[in-house]
């Protein structure tokens, strides 16, 4: 719970009485290595602050898979438009290595933000916060090439390279593995 408290903290002073009511609603829980976290057509029930682990988002596929978004340590992650909604998710989260989480339900969360100051504030930070990377990505894909996308990539986030499949990272800037071994041919 450690992480989760500085996290909070980088954005806003915790009273005590505020961090152990919202520390009492979330639940630590483990994922293997591949595990499905949410299903795609499952309702997603929990905001998870990511311990350590990489989460990958995607749409399942029968002949190819979509990967649209990574999560990692220090993170928070969700099927957010389902867990928002309440309704089922149109793509899937997958642990790609062991990934520890702790996750606070949509009804506690709405507790914790109906009794505290600080949990108003935190949600919608984190609400501003994956907004301005959903649009960021959704920018880059309509300026950018697909070589311009993976040397931003390289320079922006460097972690993912060195710890994700290729076939997930050409997924995830929008060419297939054989485009992006092109492109690495071509850099090198």
């Amino acid at each position: 719970m450690g992480y989760i408290r500085e996290y909070y903290e980088r954005i806003i002073q915790l009273r005590e009485p505020e961090w152990e009511f919202i520390a009492a609603h979330f639940q630590r829980r483990e994922f293997a290595k591949n595990d499905i976290i949410t299903r795609q057509g499952e309702t997603e029930n929990y905001l998870s602050f990511v311990e350590k682990g990489i989460i990958r988002y995607y749409i399942p596929g029968d002949e190819n898979e979509l990967t649209f978004d990574f999560c990692f340590d220090k993170e928070f992650t969700c099927a957010y438009n389902s867990f928002l909604t309440q309704t089922p998710s149109e793509y899937a989260l997958q642990a790609l290595t062991a990934t520890t989480v702790w996750q606070i339900s949509h009804a506690d969360l709405q507790k914790v933000y109906a009794q505290t100051t600080a949990g108003n504030y935190l949600g919608r930070y984190v609400a501003e916060k994956l907004f301005l990377s959903k649009s960021k990505r959704e920018l880059s894909l309509l300026k950018h090439t697909a070589k311009e996308r993976y040397l931003n990539l390289f320079r922006e986030q460097p972690d993912i390279l060195k710890c994700i499949p290729l076939k997930y990272v050409a997924s995830y800037i929008g060419i297939t593995p054989q485009g992006l071994s092109r492109i690495r041919r071509q850099i090198s």
